[in-house]
């Protein structure tokens, strides 16, 4: 029963901030044929790697990876909010066979997803008919990152774990590609933000508007060409791309990750999901991965791709 994998860009900019007709028609094209090979495989469990934007993971303990066993949406950037099913005891043996493997994977029983993870959930379910998502948080905000080579095992174990059960089984990437957004960095944070890097807790309605509306005024100096922040970096995310989909991990374990923020932008540490889940697929016999769509957008803010691929029979 082959594995599938899935993987996209997120940008929480995308109900705020108007594109072209041609590159929304484009988007919205590749998501639907995306949609569609999914639901015709019909997954009985999505185990689902993303990032967090400092809504649910924070300084006062920041894993360099984590398992939920139970979770939750946090409903942030017009993202669903709420619970999702759980698949508790897939998770806690996942847990023990990171373990086992030497990847040292935390666990919450109170895991906060952000659109991070939630935005591509929903693009390829009707949410309240999800089945079972066992998320898996991998650090890319908040310095120090787990290493480049630590992600790429973590993505092989996951591979390796997933040909155990027999499930239809999709595993998901939400993250990168270049953009440089506002994210903040506890080296530089004072008084109250500093306070909320490390302590989190629940925004209010109103700090939460304010949050977002820097996010929202960055994309549109973006695109009036009069922003300070990195640029996105096309030539980047092919080289990427094209690496991940040959399994060709040497170049890209080579970066280091100043390299990588001075080239394309803070946010695009989040690639490590990419490149945990396309070692996911090489390790479950995938023999390639299928470009659905890059463009750069930056109304978005984002280097935005999707594509996906298909294990070997087992």
């Amino acid at each position: 029963m082959p594995i599938r994998f899935a993987f996209a860009s997120h940008t929480p900019l995308k109900g705020y901030c108007k594109v072209p007709v041609d590159v929304s028609e484009a988007v919205e094209a590749a998501h639907l044929s995306l949609r569609d090979w999914v639901d015709a495989y019909d997954p009985e469990l999505v185990i689902a790697l993303g990032p967090d934007h400092f809504n649910g993971f924070f300084y006062n303990v920041m894993p360099p990876f984590c398992i939920g066993m139970e979770s939750e949406a946090v409903g942030d950037w017009n993202t669903p909010a709420g619970h999702l099913r759980s698949a508790q005891e897939i998770a806690l043996n996942l847990l023990s066979f990171a373990h086992k493997s030497g990847v040292d994977l935390a666990a919450s029983y109170s895991m906060k997803i952000d659109h991070g993870l939630s935005q591509f959930l929903n693009e390829l379910f009707t949410w309240d008919s999800m089945p079972p998502v066992i998320p898996v948080f991998l650090n890319c905000a908040a310095p120090p990152r787990p290493p480049l080579q630590r992600v790429l095992e973590l993505g092989r174990l996951i591979g390796v774990f997933a040909k155990t059960l027999d499930l239809r089984i999709l595993v998901t990437a939400s993250g990168g590609l270049s953009h440089d957004p506002p994210i903040p960095l506890l080296s530089e944070a004072t008084g109250e933000l500093r306070n909320r890097l490390i302590h989190g807790g629940k925004l209010s309605a109103e700090a939460r508007e304010s949050r977002q509306n820097r996010v929202v005024e960055e994309a549109n100096k973006q695109i009036q060409g009069v922003s300070v922040r990195i640029p996105l970096n096309p030539e980047w995310d092919r080289s990427f791309i094209e690496s991940i989909q040959r399994f060709d991990f040497d170049p890209i374990l080579s970066m280091n990750d100043e390299q990588m923020t001075n080239d394309a932008g803070c946010g695009v540490h989040e690639v490590r999901t990419w490149l945990s889940v396309a070692a996911a697929a090489q390790e479950s016999g995938a023999k390639s991965l299928e470009l659905l769509l890059y463009l750069p957008i930056p109304e978005w803010v984002a280097g935005y791709a999707i594509m996906k691929g298909v294990g070997a029979d087992y």
